[in-house]
């Protein structure tokens, strides 16, 4: 059975709407179930989408063409059916990290341009972070800005990249280096989409809802820790639960914010630093985002418990929640040296240190400077070949 604690914002048990706090540019997170493909072949009910952009005449979907006949055929069906006054059009992105480049975007630009994208267009991202992130670059850049709406289809994307407003592209040097802060009109979360995900992918956006109950709410990593078996079944009523948590979290982070110039947006980035540095020195796609978020979060305890900001029953907890969330806990082999040049372009390293978000409880992490490199790579030889 879910165990369900006073929810953040909710409107029943099915639905749930959590809202990023931005003044006039606030919007809505709509999390829920059966609407897309709808139950019994019913058509994809596209209200939330038409409520959230008014007035637009054409919409332009910039769709992952591994989801593009499931989930956004549907959608631009339905937009479609709603009158002749508006257009629908659909850009398909192949799969994978390798879209998020300068070739990409300038294709998607000049297919925006042949397709009389403007100001009364809305783009609509359907895919995962690649195409999230893709998107909201073009939507952000063409014609100095256009609206565009979230409709992420992995969970990773549901609770981090779909919410927020950072688009961008890599460089063949760096990841997400070129970009802009650009909000969505509005995030529309389906969790039936899960349901075709791989056993891997789907657990992978696992290591990200963990990471939200360490960082920010203690109360939402004890209800992880007691429905963690029902997650990794799918289970609706967790999933929406669980979602909706880790949305409202990142949403308080970005009201406060927004731009990173408080330093409080870091901590959404607690064990990405090791992360990224693993993604990079190991091939893309040897591991996925989550799975390596989870190992960095893994060092990021390490860390902080050899430079005694907390106590070693902080990785204890963490390490059982990941394992019962079935994500790796640790790695066989690494390249430190080739982690800590890596680590030395993360966008938190200041005049050379290394910057590291670090926690000190369960529901709370700090940004540390300073840290000694011997205390960094300690705490990668640590979770090198652990259970």
């Amino acid at each position: 059975m879910v165990s369900n604690p006073q929810a953040p914002t909710t409107d029943d048990s099915s639905n749930r709407t959590v809202t990023v706090p931005l003044d006039d540019r606030s919007y809505p997170i709509r999390i829920t179930s059966a609407c897309i493909c709808g139950k019994e072949g019913r058509a994809a009910d596209v209200r939330f989408l038409t409520d959230a952009a008014a007035d637009v005449t054409h919409w332009v979907l910039i769709v992952d063409e591994a989801v593009s006949k499931r989930w956004a055929t549907p959608i631009a069906k339905a937009l479609d059916s709603i009158g002749d006054a508006v257009r629908v059009d659909v850009i398909d992105i192949p799969s994978g990290e390798t879209s998020k480049s300068v070739e990409s975007i300038g294709g998607i630009w000049n297919q925006m341009l042949n397709l009389g994208t403007d100001r009364r267009s809305v783009v609509v991202a359907v895919g995962g972070g690649v195409v999230g992130d893709l998107a909201g670059f073009a939507a952000a850049t063409f014609a100095r800005g256009v609206r565009f709406v979230q409709v992420p289809t992995t969970l990773l994307a549901m609770v981090d990249s779909s919410v927020g407003g950072k688009t961008g592209i890599n460089l063949p040097g760096a990841k997400n280096m070129v970009g802009a802060f650009w909000q969505p009109e509005a995030v529309w979360i389906d969790t039936d989409v899960l349901a075709t995900l791989p056993d891997r992918t789907y657990r992978s956006g696992l290591g990200e809802v963990v990471k939200y109950g360490v960082i920010d709410d203690a109360k939402f990593f004890d209800w992880l820790v007691d429905n963690a078996d029902a997650l990794v079944r799918r289970d609706a009523d967790a999933l929406r639960y669980a979602i909706a948590a880790s949305c409202e979290s990142k949403a308080r982070v970005v009201g406060a914010d927004e731009r990173e110039t408080s330093g409080r947006r870091a901590i959404l980035n607690y064990g990405h630093t090791f992360a990224h540095a693993i993604e990079a020195t190991t091939g893309y796609g040897t591991w996925l985002h989550g799975e390596a978020v989870a190992i960095g979060m893994q060092m990021a305890a390490r860390l902080a418990i050899r430079i005694g900001m907390c106590d070693a029953d902080l990785l204890e907890r963490q390490s059982d929640l990941l394992a019962a969330c079935q994500l790796p806990i640790s790695m066989d082999t690494a390249d430190i040296e080739a982690m800590l040049t890596v680590m030395q372009r993360d966008k938190k390293v200041a005049h050379g240190k290394l910057r590291f978000i670090l926690p000190s409880r369960i529901g709370h992490v700090d940004l540390v400077s300073d840290i000694d490199r011997n205390d960094v790579i300690a705490s990668i030889e640590q979770t090198i070949g652990k259970a």
